[in-house]
């Protein structure tokens, strides 16, 4: 993947919201060791690059000295009106040494399950937690499905295949995907069977009221 970078500015603005203000996007870098730094970027600028690197790409920083600043983004604030970008937190990148992250999960090949039987996959989990070094940092996790071949098939954290580098840090036994059978034309017949039979079963309670209540009538006229 191509590298990204974004111009960013130290020190600009005297508050975030000014910074909102003059469409720029507040941000914080956080590193071991250092203190905070307080960073602002065009928000096109922003919103193009982290649309191409999400929260598993590195950004590269560049101040008004051109001093670099290895980041992945961590954290994406929007308002809860506009639904715009109103803040991000930013982890920085030390060549050397392992960083920790969240890596999505695209589901490739075939199922025999799908194509053949007419099921419908099911994931229950979109991205997976991952450490390495900088250099082994994968955009995306591929996930073959082609083991699904039945119903009662499944893959878990333990089928995905990554390189020897990459450390998944998630529980094997967790399930990732499946695919569930088509619904039978039978299905809906059984429910309008049952709905026929509780209205039945309510039409006969209504009718032994009635009785009673006429019982009671005709003891009261005597």
């Amino acid at each position: 993947m191509e590298a990204i970078t974004i111009e960013v500015s130290k020190g600009r603005f005297d508050s975030a919201k000014e910074a909102r203000r003059a469409g720029e996007v507040p941000m914080v870098y956080y590193a071991k060791e250092v203190e905070p730094i307080q960073f602002t970027a065009n928000y096109q600028d922003f919103r193009r690059a982290y649309r191409k690197a999400g929260k598993s790409t590195i950004i590269t920083l560049v101040d008004e000295t051109n001093e670099e600043y290895p980041v992945i983004v961590h954290e994406v604030q929007y308002g809860p009106v506009s639904d715009e970008i109103i803040h991000v937190d930013l982890k920085a990148i030390k060549k050397g040494q392992k960083i920790q992250t969240e890596i999505p999960l695209v589901f490739v090949g075939e199922s025999a399950a799908v194509r053949e039987l007419g099921g419908t996959l099911m994931h229950s989990k979109d991205k997976v937690a991952i450490e390495c070094l900088p250099k082994d940092l994968p955009h995306e996790i591929e996930v073959d499905i082609s083991p699904l071949t039945d119903f009662h098939a499944s893959l878990t954290v333990g089928d995905i295949k990554v390189s020897e580098e990459i450390a998944i840090l998630d529980a094997e036994d967790i399930s990732i995907a499946t695919v569930i059978a088509p619904r039978t034309e039978e299905e809906p017949v059984e429910a309008a069977e049952s709905e026929a039979a509780a209205e039945e079963g309510a039409t006969a309670e209504g009718g032994e009221e009635k009785k009673e209540g006429s019982a009671e009538g005709g003891e009261g006229s005597e």
